[in-house]
């Protein structure tokens, strides 16, 4: 395994420094299942009633009903049972995530995706300062869709090409093209990887609350858009602005001819006009008939199969290409498995309920708008150790939505809480596979990009926690 700084510029020298190394995600979720072993063990037992909604046919936990039970402690080999057992009980998530990916991998095969975006931002070359909004609007699509992140990194060559070429910097054209996928990711109006996943958990009809996510979105892409345009206008009267001036970009290739890009062809046109179609099917099936994550899963693979075969993909490319974007996130995906393990956990101790009712005693007397925004908070301190989002979803929404119930905060606001505070500190938080990746590339210091991106991420947070104030002041369901 190479040991080379992923952070370093190219052409510069960086001295070895020892640093206490960042445990692997795997390695932490690990570690939070042996705690909540251990703590089967000291916490004393306890659980809230239950009942069934009638109106909306939810479980909800009865306020008041808290009450000891016979202690359960978790027992050394049922702690490594309870990886398999989260396995089985996430499989529906686990498989939905594998497919959809399977899917997109099918549909990146196709050169569609690649040939559309590089048309549109090829198209605003020479009118400079227009290019970064379009871009910004056009990754930010993805974002919102189908929670584009790492796939980014493959445009960013191209986005630094064409921004150093208008006068701009690397960090400008990095920009362009991963903060209008994070925007997107942050709106996630039609994210199946995160809000559809914490909308399935905590039993919320899915993509609903889709008028509100889009408004904040809007907020957000605006932010973002006026961020990088006003650090571009500055680099550009005054390249001593830049936060890379004086890094040399040996890997870089200034000249935006060497820049391979393909062609949009009418095929591509109709695998766009697939892909939409079917984006268009999955929300009317979702609101009109009530689809649920299995009619989902088998809507993404029609479309996929589709796609395919009008892309021009033989057979055997069609399920090699699927084999290969599941492939991709079988790290993620598995992650589902090993947090939902510590759900197994803490309910077969029987202190699930006892965590949940110690927290919202300790906060039952703040002012909700207090509290979302802590729910907030503490996500996005968990996002630096879980940074996948489904992961992330499947530990923290069984205790986040009784939290929320109990405190008569919309099950829909908890989402909000999760979807922000997992989406925001992704574009800074130095365990973000895509971050890195995108940076390593752009041949941006880890410690550069932060000097420029801080005050955008402020901005968010606040932004975030005005939608969250908003939510709770208005009802959002």
């Amino acid at each position: 395994m190479s040991t080379k700084n992923p952070n370093a510029a190219p052409g510069s020298q960086v001295p070895a420094k020892k640093r206490f190394p960042m445990p692997h995600t795997y390695a932490i979720l690990f570690a939070m299942i042996v705690l909540a072993a251990l703590l089967s063990y000291v916490l004393p037992a306890g659980e809230f009633e239950r009942m069934k909604d009638p109106d909306s046919g939810r479980t909800v936990v009865v306020s008041n009903s808290y009450h000891q039970v016979e202690s359960s402690p978790v027992s050394f080999f049922d702690t490594f049972k309870s990886i398999p057992t989260g396995m089985q009980k996430g499989a529906q998530i686990i498989f939905y995530i594998f497919i959809v990916s399977g899917v997109f991998g099918i549909i990146r095969s196709t050169g569609a995706i690649e040939a559309g975006i590089n048309k549109g931002v090829r198209h605003l070359a020479g009118r400079e300062i227009l290019m970064i909004p379009a871009s910004m609007m056009l990754f930010s699509i993805g974002g919102f869709t189908m929670g584009m992140a790492e796939e980014t990194i493959i445009f960013v060559p191209i986005g630094i090409a064409l921004a150093r070429a208008m006068g701009y910097d690397a960090v400008t054209g990095t920009a362009m093209v991963t903060l209008g996928a994070a925007s997107g990711f942050i709106g996630g109006m039609l994210n199946p990887f995160t809000v559809g996943i914490a909308q399935s958990l905590a039993q919320v009809p899915l993509f609903s609350g889709i008028g509100f996510r889009s408004v904040v979105f809007v907020v957000v892409l605006g932010f973002a858009i006026w961020y990088v345009m006003r650090y571009a206008r500055k680099v550009k009267a005054d390249p001593t602005q830049s936060v890379v001036h004086g890094i040399a970009y040996e890997s870089i290739r200034d000249e935006r001819d060497e820049v391979a890009i393909s062609e949009l062809n009418a095929r591509h046109k109709i695998v766009f006009l697939v892909i939409a179609g079917g984006l268009a099917c999955n929300v009317y099936g979702v609101f009109v008939h009530e689809w649920f994550l299995l009619e989902l899963t088998a809507s993404f693979l029609v479309m996929g199969l589709i796609a395919g075969f009008i892309g021009g993909l033989s057979v055997n490319h069609i399920f090699d290409s699927f084999v290969s974007g599941a492939k991709s996130v079988a790290y993620g995906a598995l992650i589902v498995g090993f947090a939902r393990a510590i759900t197994v956990v803490l309910e077969d101790g029987k202190i699930i309920d006892t965590i949940v009712y110690s927290l919202t005693s300790a906060i039952s007397s703040l002012p909700d708008t207090v509290n979302v925004v802590a729910m907030f908070l503490i996500q996005s301190f968990i996002n630096l150790f879980i940074p996948s989002g489904s992961g992330q979803a499947t530990a923290t929404m069984p205790i986040m939505v009784p939290i929320a119930d109990l405190l008569g905060i919309q099950r829909q606001v908890a989402v909000l809480a999760f979807q922000y505070g997992d989406a925001i500190t992704n574009s800074i938080i130095p365990t973000s596979s895509a971050l890195m990746g995108y940076l390593a590339v752009a041949g941006i210091p880890y410690e550069r990009w932060v000097k420029f991106i801080w005050r955008l991420i402020l901005g968010w947070t606040l932004i975030a926690c005005i939608a969250l104030v908003i939510a709770v002041l208005t009802g959002v369901s």
